[in-house]
């Protein structure tokens, strides 16, 4: 089984992503070991939401054109309103998060993140949770939303906020431990 210090992880955002739910996996997984790779629409360095305003810029190391999901064993959305509204219609930003779905590999989505699960159409049937805000879109997408810190699904790993980050970054170290995942298709 791999374990996180020789895992290369992807985390993919844009302008207007939560501050913490970037940042925290990032400096988690690097100090857990792992090689984590930020990767913008266009390789441009981006701007947090931190609270009411903007917030810290960030490196990206990669654009979304450029990233390719077969060099990655795990993937990480980050939330906040604007990131993952605006990523759900990037057509990279789906190609990679269908290609982590496809292949089995571990995927993470926190607050308003399992939007691009929405949208990929992989939270039906599952066991998933996000922010409250877009419990109703979780729900119509035929997911089974509850109300917890992490929840995880054949790999599958969502959660709810900011104040989830501790449980969140745990279940991703453990979920790339597993490896693969065999996921059933769900109608």
């Amino acid at each position: 089984m791999p374990t996180i210090r020789d895992a290369r992880i992807l985390i993919i955002a844009t302008d207007g992503f939560e501050q913490s739910e970037l940042m925290v996996p990032r400096d988690d997984l690097r100090a857990a070991g792992a090689t984590v790779d930020i990767a913008s629409p266009d390789g441009q360095p981006i701007r947090g939401w931190k609270g009411k305003d903007w917030g810290e810029t960030v490196r990206s190391d990669l654009s979304l054109a450029a990233a390719e999901p077969e060099n990655y064993q795990a993937l990480v959305i980050p939330g906040g309103q604007i990131n993952p509204d605006v990523l759900r219609v990037d057509a990279d930003a789906m190609r990679i998060v269908r290609a982590f779905l496809d292949a089995g590999k571990v995927v993470a989505a926190i607050c308003h993140g399992p939007w691009l699960l929405v949208e990929a159409d992989a939270v039906r049937g599952r066991t998933v949770t996000s922010y409250k805000s877009i419990r109703t879109d979780v729900v119509n997408a035929g997911g089974n939303w509850v109300d917890r810190e992490v929840a995880t699904d054949q790999g599958i790993i969502t959660s709810r906020s900011p104040e989830d980050l501790k449980a969140f970054c745990a279940k991703i170290v453990e979920e790339v431990g597993e490896g693969r995942h065999e996921r059933r298709k769900v109608a």
